[in-house]
């Protein structure tokens, strides 16, 4: 990421104090693998705002740089002046980080001592007033050197990925709702507002495009390479194995045709049916290689999906809400039938015919990718539309490496999510899915802070 840094003076503060505060954020900055911007030091005194024209001068130099920077860290070396402050970030359009240095037990005179403890609510205050969103961490005060700040560097650079990615992004729905399924309902008039943009596709289509491919075209032979080394085809007819890398190759073209963010796929039951193959190894593959897709056009679960991949920047998941663990009230299996990445798995996935599929109609269901999720700390989150509204919960819980009997089918893990029988309620009260999505690492605090500072969503809590 690259950041826009910003530096705060007062008068009758020691200033000197700044030009040690802008090598401390710089390095800080590096250090932590990202780039920055900041405006010559020669501009002002140490390169800082106090003043309104000052203020001014700042705003302009960020307009000039617009589009370059992806957040903005506004350090308070000192008690600094709020008002040049204002002037300078009030139309930075990115998330905004407020840094107060602390001060030191043994330099408290007046050439040494900050007040910027105090000085931070003054900033916050005024900014709150303007209403300039901005974002504020643990602890209050904290040097850039500290580990405390790398951390909160960390945790604002995926609350900025969010909000860019987050902001306009476009989600491509190959195929219409599945007819049984009003559970995964939306709005799509309410979602452009939100600046999701959704481009649909009829599912005849898609299945058009693939009965033209060839077996020997250059891409279909590539594609099915792919998905050999991806997981373990062994048990798959030949021809199912290329109807399946004839899909992905279509997908694909869909995906740059029309510059797709993320996708959700209409997966059954014409796929089967018609083309005899389960999609599932598929939607797999494309979340593995960072390609956010949901299934059963649950276009919904596909934008949390996005945002916990933006934050973690590792692969995300579609899960149904399955079954209870014994009688252990904290524990649930989440599955489903194989679109879990490989990246979020134990071990290789075996593609199967879906047993769902082959019960009713033997033969149709090849693509089942089946195997146990890894174990790891883990975030949940998902959404739906409501009278113009974007509502989405996030919490954090882990998958555990607790044996699911080999008899179960498709892809699953044990999850203990601490009060789950409280949540289960509140979800259920709330107007939410049978299905969540996962992402790999806590980041409830850096969801909740892009959807609800930046972005604009209601965040509903489900902890209380």
């Amino acid at each position: 990421m690259k950041f826009a840094l910003f530096f705060g003076n007062r008068g009758f503060m020691p200033a000197e104090l700044i030009a040690g505060a802008r090598a401390d954020m710089i390095k800080a900055v590096t250090d932590a693998g990202h780039e920055y911007l900041a405006m010559d030091e020669r501009a002002t005194r140490y390169g800082a705002v106090e003043t309104r024209d000052e203020g001014k001068l700042y705003h302009d130099w960020l307009k000039s740089h617009e589009g370059e920077y992806d957040g903005v860290i506004l350090c308070m070396p000192i008690f600094i002046d709020e008002n040049g402050a204002v002037a300078a970030l009030q139309d930075a359009g990115v998330p905004i980080l407020m840094q107060a240095y602390p001060d030191e037990i043994g330099k408290m005179d007046f050439a040494h001592r900050r007040d910027a403890f105090c000085g931070k609510f003054s900033v916050t205050d005024v900014f709150y007033q303007y209403q300039i969103p901005f974002t504020v961490m643990k602890p209050h005060v904290v040097h850039p050197s500290s580990p405390a700040f790398q951390q909160n560097l960390s945790d604002f650079a995926a609350i900025c990925r969010v909000v860019k990615g987050m902001k306009r992004f476009t989600l491509g729905c190959i195929g219409a709702r599945t007819t049984a399924f009003k559970t995964v309902r939306f709005d799509e008039v309410t979602l452009q507002r939100y600046g999701v943009n959704v481009e649909s596709f009829d599912l005849s289509e898609l299945i058009f495009n693939v009965q033209k491919k060839q077996d020997d075209e250059a891409a279909v032979i590539e594609k099915l390479k792919r998905l050999e080394n991806y997981a373990d085809f062994t048990r798959v007819p030949q021809k199912n194995k290329l109807t399946l890398a004839k899909i992905s190759v279509v997908i694909d073209e869909y995906i740059k045709d029309y510059h797709l963010d993320a996708i959700t796929l209409r997966c059954w039951n014409e796929m089967e049916t018609i083309l005899r193959v389960c999609p599932c190894v598929l939607i797999s593959e494309l979340n593995d290689r960072g390609i956010v897709c949901s299934c059963e056009i649950d276009l919904c679960s596909a934008i949390t999906m996005r945002a916990m991949q933006l934050a973690s920047e590792k692969p995300t998941a579609c899960l149904d809400w399955n079954n209870n663990y014994g009688e252990d009230e904290n524990k649930v299996i989440l599955f489903h039938c194989g679109p879990v990445a490989q990246t979020l798995m134990a071990g290789k996935g075996t593609v199967t015919e879906h047993k769902m599929f082959a019960k009713g109609d033997p033969g149709s269901g090849w693509g089942s990718n089946e195997g146990r999720i890894a174990s790891f700390d883990m975030t949940y989150s998902n959404c739906f539309t409501e009278n113009g509204k974007l509502k989405v919960y996030a919490s954090e819980a882990r998958f555990t490496d607790e044996p699911i009997e080999n008899a179960f089918f498709g892809c699953g893990g044990v999850a203990e999510i601490p009060d789950l029988q409280n949540k289960l309620i509140r979800l259920a009260k709330g107007g939410f899915k049978h299905h969540t999505t996962i992402g790999m690492g806590h980041m409830k605090y850096v969801l909740e802070e892009a959807f609800s500072t930046y972005l604009g969503y209601d965040v509903v809590n489900i902890e209380e």
